[in-house]
């Protein structure tokens, strides 16, 4: 495909040859990598510093670009554009690329060479989106690898160790994203780290972790519970410390934000549903709540008492209310305040796209009509002597019992404040009543509502746990 401009023709990536005289290419930027420094051989003691990207022209065609030289060449030329952005190289070297050796560390590609920039020859511009050819833009959104050619989260841990180190694609929702941790390495070099979790039909909660700036900075502009990626050559590991499976974005993943695939039109649908669902089942729930008398739910379980009678209901457990004595053994509230407070449609309960701030589920309804409202939206672990409970649900007014404070208040907090709010809180022995449904989707293929948590009384929770350890099944009071 050749694209024109401005009366400067540039040659279609698919057409591309080591004989061409100083050819112009046009392209969107798929993929990209950070900046490194190495010792230069020819100048004893001095670093030569280079970056890849890949762009892409047409559907089928994409190419991999290196550039090496100077720090201050390579650093500045790096910092001009991102992924997503269009860009235009003219005069670069066209090389044959060694397919096995290069494809190792690089994305894969359908073309047999390689683009080499040069500090004294080539020329790299962006475009403005305005002026980008929509078919470019439109590129951005269509996977590199076959679309049908990928792991369910639910695959990936069925298999097991048996991928470990294995590279694979992968196509999921994203649930969450972490903030950004920075670090010194042991040769004094500037780390960085940043874990996403996600999310699909089949497994609630999987980590993929990023290295690199640059798919962290991508990271960093998906919208959980709204958005999906389809990653391309991730590397699957067994993380020995967590006793799970991860993924990691290495130099070879490309990622494509909200592919535009009959794959990922049904996750979309799936986000979609089971965010109203959940909508729904929390407004019921809000709605609900003073009916709910708790001095009516006597039934203790323990951790694994619960998981089992999941695992035995074959997908029809109906609602089981009862009480855990354990205690909170995940509260990331002093995190990022965004990721644990939401703002929420007055009418179907929601959450509310805080770009927008228009409810995505009540367009039918005139959006005077409508107002939002800030609430807690946190997600915890629920730990006994037994096992824990993952990602269990707690919202809205509940949490803002259990934290002893509203959310308003909550915000005005300094940062120390939450912490030690937290402390208050985590792996204090607590009186924990709950909800539990039926949910495949989840981690633990139930969802977990808590209804209440109070600091336990000792003698109350020890005879919970001497009851439990004469072999009930389940204590009343």
């Amino acid at each position: 495909m050749a694209y024109s401009s401005s009366a400067r023709d540039f040659v279609g990536l698919s057409d591309l040859h080591p004989n061409l005289a100083r050819p112009n290419v046009i392209g969107v930027v798929i993929g990209k990598t950070d900046v490194r420094g190495f010792p230069d051989r020819k100048n004893i003691g001095s670093e030569r510093y280079t970056f890849s990207f890949t762009i892409r022209d047409s559907p089928a065609y994409f190419i991999n670009v290196s550039a090496w030289g100077k720090e201050e060449y390579i650093r500045s030329l790096s910092e001009s554009f991102r992924v997503g952005d269009c860009v235009t190289i003219e005069n670069p070297l066209v090389q044959s690329k060694e397919t096995e050796r290069e494809e190792k560390f690089n994305p894969v590609t359908p073309s047999s060479y390689k683009l080499l920039l040069s500090e004294n020859h080539s020329v790299v511009k962006t475009f403005s989106c305005y002026e980008m050819d929509t078919r470019l833009l439109s590129l951005l959104h269509q996977p590199v690898k076959d679309p049908q050619d990928y792991y369910s989260l639910g695959d990936i841990i069925a298999n097991g160790q048996s991928l470990d180190g294995r590279i694979i694609n992968v196509l999921a929702a994203v649930m969450s994203v972490g903030e950004p941790k920075y670090f010194m390495t042991s040769d004094k070099r500037k780390g960085q780290r940043c874990e996403v979790k996600l999310y699909d039909e089949t497994e609630m909660s999987f980590p993929i972790v990023c290295w690199d700036n640059e798919s962290i900075q991508l990271a960093q502009s998906w919208i959980p519970r709204e958005t999906v990626i389809f990653a391309s050559d991730v590397r699957i590991n067994f993380d020995k410390f967590r006793n799970c499976m991860t993924a990691t974005v290495i130099s070879k993943t490309i990622i494509t934000t909200n592919p535009e695939t009959a794959e990922a039109n049904v996750l979309f649908s799936f986000i979609k549903d089971s965010a109203f669902s959940g909508a729904l089942h929390d407004r019921m729930d809000e709605q609900s709540k003073d009916s709910i008398n708790l001095e009516t739910i006597v039934d203790v379980y323990t951790v694994e008492q619960l998981k089992e009678k999941a695992l035995q209901s074959d997908g029809k457990l109906e609602p089981v209310y009862g009480i855990i004595y354990g205690y909170i053994s995940t509260l990331d509230i002093d995190d990022n305040a965004s990721k644990v407070i939401r703002n929420r449609c007055s009418i179907c309960r929601f959450i509310v796209s805080e770009v927008s701030n228009t409810c995505t589920f009540c367009s039918d309804v005139s959006s005077d009509s409508k107002s939002t409202f800030t609430s807690f939206d946190i997600f915890v672990d629920v730990t006994d002597h037994t096992g824990t409970l993952f990602s269990c649900y707690l919202s809205d007014c509940i949490a803002e019992e259990t934290l002893g404070c509203t959310v308003h208040e909550f915000l005005a907090l300094a940062e120390d404040k939450k912490t030690a709010l937290k402390w208050q809180l985590l792996l204090e022995r607590s009186k924990i009543y709950f909800k539990v449904t039926m949910a495949p989707s989840w981690r633990t293929g139930m969802k977990v509502n808590v209804l209440s948590c109070k600091l336990a009384d000792p003698r109350e929770a020890s005879q919970s746990l001497l009851g439990k350890e004469t072999g009930n099944k389940r204590w009343h009071h």
